[in-house]
C-alpha cells in the first residue's frame, strides 16, 4: 500500500470474490472485532518512530485504557447474552458466545503486543534518562527517601487485610488493583493469606530524587513489597502476586422511575459492584493465591489473563512528564478566529456579520465558552437553552449558565444523565444548575440526548434574534483541545427555529414538525440520510456525476451500509474516513467496488461527523449538499438517541467544510490506514526520507477556516504536495 491520498488517487481495482463470500450476513464485518482493530491502530502509534517518545507512551496508555473499557461495557454485555442462552446473531451472523471466543483470542494477542511495546519503550526511555526501576535497583539513599515517603504519604491510607474465616475476602471495585500475599509468621511458621488493596488515590509511580535531566520512577507495588514488614509485623513473605479486576459497568435504570436522579445514584452504586468480567493476574502467581482469588471473585479460567510484565498499563500516562518537551509533541496554541478579533471579541457581532465555522482544536474552543459567558452578562439576552452530554468537572459553560440564571435570565439545560461514566458528574452539574435557578430537564428515559446545541435569544430593537451553536463534539473545554470537531455559529432564523423545536421536543415531548434545515434522530435523521444516498444513486443511474464523501467515528447500521452498497453498485464514488468501527466491507466487485475506507489516527482524535453529497456534480462543488452532525452511523445514534444532522447552506461555510476539512482528511497520508475487504487496515509504506501530507499539521500551520476569506477548492490538494510532516 503506497498511495493513500484518496483525493487524487483513482479507486483501487476491486477484489473479485465468489458471490457466497459476501452473501447475507457475510457482507458485514463484526462490530467488536472492528473495534479491536481500531485499538490495534492506536497501539501501533506507540511504535511509530515519527511520534515523540513520551507521546508513544501515551498512546500505549490509551490503548490499555480503551481495552479495559471495552471489556467492562461491550464484552460484559455479550457475556450476559451468552450466559442467558441468547443466540441471536449480530449483523455479521455471529452469536454472542462465538463473538466472545473471537474477542478473547484477539484481545490476548493485543495484550501481549502491549507488553512487548512497553518493554521497547522502557528501554528507549532509559537511554533518555527516564528509568522505571524495581526494588532491586535501589541505592541506600533511595531506600532512605522511600522509607520517609512510605510513612508520610502511603502508610496512612493502606488497609492490609488478612483473609481467613474471620476476615472474609474484601470487595475489589472495578479497575481495583491489589497485591495478594502468602505470609509466614516468623514465631511459629503459621501461614497467612492476605490482601493489600492499592488505593487509587495514590499515584502509581513514585518519582525518586535524581540528577538534573534525569527522571527515576518506582511502581507503587514495588514500594509496598519493600515494606511488608511494616504492614504485617512479624511475618515474612513466602509468595506474592498482583491482580486487577474489571467489572460489568453497564447500568440498568427502571423505566418507571419516579425520581430519575435518585434512580441513577442507586444504579451507580450497583454498577460499582457489577460482576467480574476479567481478571488480570501476574504470570507465575503462587497456585494457592491464584486459586483463592479466582474462587472469591467467581471467575472462570477463560476470564483470567496472566500478564508477563506490568499490570495496568493505562497508568503509564503518569510518566508523560512536562519537563521533557523534547520528547513530546511540539507545543501548539489554538488560534482565536480573525473575525472575532475584528469585532473586538464580540461573538454576537461576529456571528451577525455572517455564519461562522470553527475547527477545533486548531481554533480555540474558548469561543464557545465566550459565546455563553457573553450571553450570561449581556442585559439584552433574555433566554439561553443548552444541551450538556459531557463537560469538564469545573465547567466554565455550567458556570456561565448558572450566572445567567442568577441574573434572572430564562435558562434551560438539558443534562443527559445517561452519558456513560459521566453520570455522577452530570448529577452534580444538574443540582448546581437547579440551585442557581436554571430549569433542568433530563430528556427521555429510552433515548440519550447526544445532540450538541446551544441557543441564545437576544432582544435587538423591537425584535428577538436567535443565535445558535451546532456542534459535532461535546461542550467539554478539556477534550476540545485534543478532539477534532466543528462548531457552527449562526443567527439564521430558520436554524434558530429548528433548534427551538428540538428543545421543545426534549422538554415537552412535542415531536418537532416542519424542521427546515435540520433532521433529528430518532425520527427523521436516518430517513434523510437514506434519501440522500438514494438520490446520489439515481444521479449515477442517470449518467450524472455521483459522489459521497463522509467522515465519522463509526459505521455499523445495516440499513445505511446496504444503502451505500446499492449506491456503489449504481456507480456512486464513495470515500469514507472512519476513525474506529466499521461493519462495511469496501472494494468487493459486485458489492462495494466504488467504496473506499480509510482511518486517521494521529496527534488529535478525529471526532467530527460530516457528509457531503455531490448532488449531480463532482466534489468539491458549489452545488454540493453538505451536512454536519452529532451522530455516527450506528443503530444507537440513528434509532435510540436524540441527534442532529444540520444542512449547511451558507456557501462560504460549505466551501470550508468540503474544500478544506474533507479535502485535507482525504489527502492525508502520514496518519492514514486503508481498509481491505477482509476488515484489516494497512498503513501506507513511507520511504525513508519521505515527508507525506499530514492533515493535523496542515491545520495547525495554516490560516483559520473562519478568517475573513475562504480558501478555494484547489488549495488543499495543491498544499498536499508541499506541506509535509517532519
Amino acid at each position: 500500500m503506497t498511495d493513500t491520498n484518496f483525493l487524487d488517487a483513482p479507486f483501487a481495482p476491486a477484489v473479485e470474490l465468489a458471490p457466497e463470500a459476501f452473501a447475507g450476513p457475510k457482507r458485514f464485518f463484526n462490530r467488536e472485532l472492528s473495534w479491536l482493530g481500531f485499538n490495534w491502530r492506536v497501539l501501533e502509534e506507540a511504535s511509530n518512530p515519527r511520534v515523540p517518545l513520551l507521546e508513544r507512551l501515551r498512546f500505549l496508555s490509551i490503548s490499555a485504557a480503551n481495552l479495559d473499557e471495552f471489556y467492562t461495557v461491550r464484552v460484559a454485555g455479550l457475556r450476559e447474552l451468552a450466559k442467558g442462552g441468547i443466540t441471536t446473531p449480530a449483523a455479521d451472523g455471529v452469536s454472542p458466545a462465538d463473538q466472545l471466543v473471537l474477542i478473547n483470542t484477539d484481545a490476548r494477542d493485543l495484550l501481549q503486543r502491549q507488553q512487548a511495546v512497553f518493554e521497547s519503550l522502557a528501554a528507549e526511555m532509559e537511554t533518555q534518562g527516564l528509568d522505571i526501576l524495581n526494588r532491586n535497583d535501589l541505592s541506600k539513599s533511595d531506600e532512605k527517601f522511600l522509607n520517609s515517603f512510605f510513612l508520610k504519604q502511603v502508610f496512612p491510607v493502606l488497609s492490609p487485610l488478612a483473609v481467613d474465616p474471620a476476615h472474609p475476602f474484601p470487595f475489589i471495585p472495578n479497575t481495583g488493583y491489589s497485591l495478594a500475599l502468602e505470609l509466614v509468621r516468623k514465631s511459629d511458621k503459621r501461614q497467612l493469606m492476605a490482601l493489600l488493596p492499592i488505593p487509587g488515590q495514590i499515584d502509581r509511580f513514585i518519582q525518586l530524587p535524581a540528577d538534573d535531566g534525569q527522571h527515576r520512577f518506582l511502581p507503587l507495588e514495588e514500594l509496598l513489597l519493600l515494606h511488608i514488614d511494616a504492614l504485617f509485623p512479624g511475618y515474612s513473605t513466602k509468595g506474592s502476586c498482583a491482580f486487577r479486576v474489571l467489572r460489568d459497568s453497564d447500568m440498568e435504570v427502571e423505566d418507571e422511575a419516579e425520581d430519575l436522579v435518585r434512580e441513577f445514584e442507586v444504579a451507580l452504586k450497583r454498577r460499582r459492584r457489577g460482576e467480574v468480567v476479567r481478571l488480570k493476574l501476574s504470570a507465575n502467581a503462587p497456585k494457592a493465591l491464584r486459586k483463592m482469588i479466582m474462587e472469591e471473585l467467581h471467575v472462570t479460567r477463560d476470564e483470567v489473563v496472566e500478564v508477563e510484565g506490568l499490570i495496568g498499563l493505562s497508568d503509564l500516562k503518569e510518566l508523560v512528564v512536562d519537563e521533557r518537551p523534547d520528547l513530546l509533541w511540539p507545543s501548539f496554541k489554538p488560534r482565536v478566529p480573525e473575525r472575532v478579533q475584528d469585532h473586538d471579541g464580540d461573538m454576537f457581532s461576529a456571528i451577525k456579520q455572517k455564519d461562522m465555522l470553527l475547527h477545533h482544536p486548531y481554533e480555540t474552543f474558548d469561543m464557545v465558552v465566550r459565546f455563553l459567558q457573553q450571553a450570561a452578562r449581556d442585559p439584552n439576552v433574555v433566554a439561553i437553552k443548552q444541551t450538556l452530554y459531557r463537560t469538564s468537572r469545573k465547567s466554565p459553560i455550567v458556570e456561565a449558565l448558572c450566572e445567567a440564571a442568577e441574573m434572572g435570565k430564562s435558562v434551560t439545560a438539558l443534562v443527559e444523565l445517561k452519558a456513560r461514566f459521566d453520570e455522577a458528574a452530570n448529577i452534580r452539574q444538574s443540582r448546581r444548575l437547579e440551585r442557581a435557578g436554571a430549569h433542568v430537564v433530563y430528556g427521555f428515559m429510552n433515548y440519550k440526548t447526544h445532540a450538541k446545541i446551544s441557543v441564545v435569544v437576544r432582544r435587538e430593537g423591537d425584535q428577538l434574534v436567535t443565535y445558535t451553536h451546532y456542534g459535532t463534539g461535546n461542550y467539554h473545554p478539556i477534550t476540545a483541545r485534543i478532539y477534532t470537531d466543528l462548531s457552527f455559529f449562526t443567527c439564521d432564523a430558520a436554524l434558530g427555529r429548528d433548534a427551538g423545536k428540538v428543545f421543545n421536543y426534549l422538554s415537552g415531548y412535542a415531536q418537532p414538525v416542519g424542521l427546515e434545515n435540520l433532521a433529528i434522530s430518532p425520527t427523521s435523521l436516518k430517513p434523510r440520510l437514506l434519501e440522500m444516498i438514494m438520490a446520489e444513486a439515481d444521479n449515477a443511474r442517470a449518467g450524472k456525476p455521483a459522489v459521497i464523501w463522509a467522515k465519522m467515528n463509526s459505521l455499523v447500521d445495516p440499513d445505511v451500509i446496504d444503502a451505500l452498497y446499492d449506491a456503489s453498485q449504481a456507480g456512486v464514488k464513495i470515500s469514507l474516513v472512519i476513525r474506529g468501527i466499521t461493519g462495511l466491507r469496501p472494494g468487493i466487485k459486485g458489492l462495494s467496488e466504488n467504496i473506499r475506507v480509510k482511518s486517521i489516527v494521529g496527534r488529535f482524535l478525529e471526532h467530527s461527523r460530516i457528509v457531503c453529497f455531490g448532488n449531480g456534480h463532482e466534489l468539491p462543488s458549489k452545488q454540493a449538499r453538505v451536512f454536519m452532525s452529532s451522530a455516527d452511523w450506528m443503530g444507537r445514534n440513528l434509532n435510540r438517541r436524540v441527534e442532529t444532522l444540520v444542512e449547511i447552506t451558507n456557501p462560504t461555510v460549505k466551501a470550508q467544510i468540503v474544500s478544506q476539512v474533507m479535502a485535507a482528511n482525504l489527502s492525508d497520508v502520514a496518519q492514514s490506514w486503508v481498509m481491505a475487504p477482509d476488515g484489516s487496515f494497512t498503513r501506507p509504506e513511507i520511504a525513508s526520507g519521505d515527508r507525506p501530507f499530514n492533515c493535523h499539521r496542515f491545520f495547525m500551520e495554516n490560516p483559520s477556516l473562519s478568517g475573513r476569506g475562504s480558501a478555494g477548492a484547489a488549495d488543499v490538494p495543491e498544499l498536499t504536495h508541499s506541506f509535509d510532516d517532519d
